[in-house]
């Protein structure tokens, strides 16, 4: 059947206006896509720079635990045979034994301090410790607060340089909680624990706003 010159002007308008919503959709993928490489780029960059400065801070931080180590891990390891089977049913309150009495500042249990430590269980298993084979991990900084309340109360009345043996109810410790296989519910511990004066803050960088929100994008997409 013959179209009409009418019926043929409609068939172009409406195929330019396919064509053209056709091309209008490809340009936006392309610009998004485009944009995702962008993007994808400066994360890529952004992640690398972050990268470098957590090393940096990394090595710092190693290198801070290391001179410690050697200052300190002498000492500290002279206690390391401390750790023995208790009678859980009779450790019901919070003692203290000084095996060291410190010569520096005091500590109260709203004090920050800096410690070396190591913990047992009542069968004298060591589920934690700042001991390492030939030499000391970094050691604890705790606030008041952040650690069990038996290590708060457990250091009132300590000198910085001072060693303590501090036994702690299962109340003061992980409660009927537990924690881990070492430590189930209801357990009492020990620990020994030796305050050092608080070494200097090392800054962790944090990552830039932009980083953390391309990240965002791209675990989003």
């Amino acid at each position: 059947m013959a179209t009409s010159r009418a019926q043929q002007v409609g068939i172009w308008v409406i195929a330019a206006v396919l064509t053209v919503g056709t091309i209008g959709s490809f340009v936006a993928i392309i610009l998004s896509t485009n944009n995702q490489k962008t993007d994808q780029a400066r994360l890529t960059e952004l992640t690398s720079e972050y990268q470098t400065q957590y090393e940096a801070y990394q090595a710092k931080v190693d290198a801070q635990a290391a001179e410690l180590s050697t200052k300190y891990f002498a000492e500290f390891n002279q206690y390391a045979t401390r750790p023995a089977a208790f009678d859980a049913a009779s450790a019901t309150e919070l003692k203290k034994e000084d095996l060291k009495v410190g010569d520096g500042a005091a500590v109260t249990s709203a004090s920050t301090f800096t410690a070396y430590y190591i913990g047992w269980n009542p069968s004298g298993k060591v589920f934690d410790g700042s001991i390492d084979g030939t030499k000391l991990k970094a050691p604890f900084t705790a606030s008041p607060g952040s650690v069990i309340a038996g290590w708060t109360e457990g250091v009132d009345g300590m000198k910085v340089g001072g060693v303590r043996e501090i036994t702690i109810p299962s109340a003061k410790a992980y409660g009927e909680t537990g924690s881990g296989e070492d430590i189930p519910a209801n357990t009492p511990l020990k620990f020994v624990l030796m305050i050092i004066p608080t070494p200097q803050a090392i800054t962790q960088p944090q990552p830039s706003e932009e980083l953390i929100r391309l990240y965002s994008q791209s675990q989003a997409q």
